[in-house]
């Protein structure tokens, strides 16, 4: 009862936000947007929750002005769910030089468990919940440069999964890297330490997208290094993405 409790203040708050926006202005454009990718390897920054195997991903994003529902979708390549995470999102400073944002969301990973029925090994599919906050802010160093923080902290909400994730990562963005004027590259190098309970780890991962303007297929690579850690999983994890990106905006008349 206290964790749906929980989740439906977290969307109250939210909603409170997005109707105050409504009535400030209605000439503020709303916007659905998202990126669809197939690759070799399902993994995540988290690597309890890698599914270390081909999948398909899809993040999406809906809102306006400053609010946003950013749902995510997760699919094995035969189709059975990885996993989904509901992502509200509040950009709480928007500036030219420095933002800030906000997030909340609760989230389904599955995974698949064997039961005996009448003495005879059933397998099922098990979808374990969580709650998670994340805040990120974030430093301008020019138009194509960035630097900043990201937190993310979630609670187990049964017993028998992990209790308390803390990750705490520093970051940068470097976009806009051209090349024969054709296409253009962006970095997201990434250090950060993860704490699941009682184990802890250092990690650094790099992401990496190619692009042709005004193209919506994109390529894209992820490559992640323990230095150290107690966290179980695999130490070197890799993968290679097809993206394809939509971007549409309305504005009511």
């Amino acid at each position: 009862m206290k964790n749906k409790i929980s989740i439906l203040i977290i969307f109250l708050y939210f909603y409170s936000v997005l109707q105050g926006q409504n009535n400030d202005s209605t000439k503020v454009p709303a916007f659905f947007s998202g990126v669809v990718t197939a690759t070799n390897n399902g993994i995540s920054l988290l690597p309890n929750f890698s599914l270390n195997r081909a999948a398909v991903l899809f993040d999406l994003s809906v809102g306006k002005g400053r609010l946003s529902f950013d749902p995510m979708f997760r699919f094995a390549l035969d189709g059975k769910p990885w996993a989904f995470v509901f992502w509200w999102r509040y950009k709480l400073v928007a500036g030219r030089r420095f933002a800030m944002g906000l997030g909340a969301h609760p989230s389904f990973v599955f995974r698949n468990t064997t039961t005996a029925l009448n003495g005879v090994p059933v397998e099922s599919l098990a979808a374990q919940r969580y709650l998670a906050v994340e805040a990120s802010p974030t430093y301008f160093l020019s138009k194509k440069a960035s630097v900043g923080l990201y937190y993310l902290g979630s609670h187990g909400l049964t017993k028998d999964l992990t209790q308390y994730t803390h990750f705490l990562a520093i970051k940068g963005t470097i976009s806009g890297m051209r090349f024969w004027n054709v296409a253009s590259a962006t970095l997201i190098p990434q250090l950060y330490y993860l704490k699941l309970d009682q184990r802890d780890g250092v990690y650094w991962n790099v992401t990496a997208v190619l692009s042709k303007n005004k193209f919506p297929l994109s390529i894209s690579s992820i490559v992640s290094q323990a230095i150290q850690t107690e966290v179980v999983g695999k130490k070197t994890v890799w993968n290679v993405g097809l993206n394809y990106t939509f971007n549409q905006k309305y504005t009511r008349q």
